[in-house]
């Protein structure tokens, strides 16, 4: 055991996404939020007041913060390294949101100096704690379609920038389709077949520039400087393939699909961007499709944070682990280096082998 009682929680990034956390997180008795921290301070204390949340103010609020233990890293791409750098000097367990790093050598770095201060990082997506993904990957662990052995995903929209007030850095550096909504996908494929072992890939873009059109930046313009639209073919360590499209060029939208065949059948999973939802086989040699399974959700973003917080106080491995979220990353750079050369690119690192939820895992439950 690691101490007792509640694990203390400070949030750094007061955008969008904090606010489905904050809903979250502020529901779980094993953890309490106790100060949340932006860059523009003004932010945070309109976030911590929507919430109740006792402090707020910059980014050394939050590292300073003697109760905090866990910090959630809610910055932009750009900053998810160097906010997680600062937290561990600070002495702070830290998980933050996908991408875990923009390149290989940052991604080890945060890895290995967590380890060397014996800390805990991790990452989203924990989307794959949800209750529509877990009952998937029993199913397949089952052998509900045999052996499990090729799959397909399709995510295309015409883009975020209809609905984002500040879209520009989707498309930018660090995001994309590729590294905004792969590592949805990529997390998904790898707790169905294991390790990627080697890409191919394509890549281009529609339109140089985008409009942004909502918001107060309404009508302005941002440059597109990342692939718009990705295609990419994966390999897998224990023989399976895969292929994906994420594309940000699609007047036809299509979210959340991913398929599974095996030797015995296919199972057509949740969206894994979610929490829950219906999963389908459809079974060889059967006329129809059946729904195997209906799911929903307990909890939604902030569960691996949650899920963290527990496995510190328990002394085991936490799930959305800093390897796992390190070998999608990896995945992804090599699927941009195969766009650029043309050919395959091999893979090196692994991911760990993650243990399902308890059937009776239960977020709201006072467990500590």
């Amino acid at each position: 055991m690691s101490g007792t009682g509640p694990v203390g929680i400070g949030i750094i990034g007061a955008g969008v996404i904090s606010e489905t956390y904050l809903e979250n997180l502020t529901s779980f008795p094993d953890v309490k939020v106790h100060v949340i921290g932006d860059l523009f301070e003004e932010s945070a204390a309109r976030r911590a007041a929507q919430f109740g949340i006792a402090s707020s103010g910059g980014v050394d609020a939050v590292l300073n913060h003697p109760d905090v233990e866990i910090v959630v890293n809610l910055t932009i791409p750009a900053a998810h390294v160097p906010i997680a750098f600062q937290a561990i000097e600070a002495g702070k367990h830290v998980i933050g949101e996908k991408p875990f790093s923009l390149d290989r050598a940052s991604g080890q770095d945060l890895v290995k100096r967590a380890a060397d201060a014996g800390l805990r990082v991790g990452c989203a997506p924990d989307t794959f704690l949800g209750a529509g993904l877990q009952a998937a990957l029993r199913a397949i662990h089952r052998g509900d379609i045999g052996t499990p052995l090729t799959g397909l995903t399709l995510m295309q929209s015409p883009g975020p920038e209809s609905w984002h007030p500040n879209p520009a850095f989707l498309f930018q550096e660090g995001a994309g389709p590729l590294f905004d909504i792969g590592p949805y996908y990529l997390t998904a494929l790898v707790q169905a077949f294991g390790s990627v072992s080697r890409v191919a890939a394509s890549g281009s873009t529609a339109h140089p520039k985008r409009v942004i059109g909502s918001g107060p930046k309404a009508g302005e313009e941002f440059d597109v400087t990342v692939p718009s639209h990705v295609g990419a073919l994966l390999q897998f360590t224990e023989g399976a393939s895969s292929q994906s499209v994420w594309s940000f060029d699609s007047a036809v939208p299509r979210h959340g699909f991913v398929e599974i065949a095996g030797t015995e059948g296919t199972l057509v999973l949740p969206d894994p961007n979610n929490f829950d939802g219906d999963l389908v086989i459809h079974r060889r040699g059967a006329e129809t499709s059946e729904v195997l399974e209906s799911t929903v959700a307990s909890s939604t973003r902030g569960t691996g944070v949650l899920d963290l917080a527990r496995a510190i106080r328990e002394d085991r491995p936490h799930r959305a682990s800093g390897e796992l979220a390190f070998h999608v990353v990896d995945t992804m750079v090599s699927i941009s280096e195969s766009i650029s050369t043309g050919e395959f690119v091999s893979v090196t690192s692994t991911a760990p082998s993650v243990t399902p939820l308890p059937d009776d895992w239960d977020p709201h439950a006072a467990t500590l």
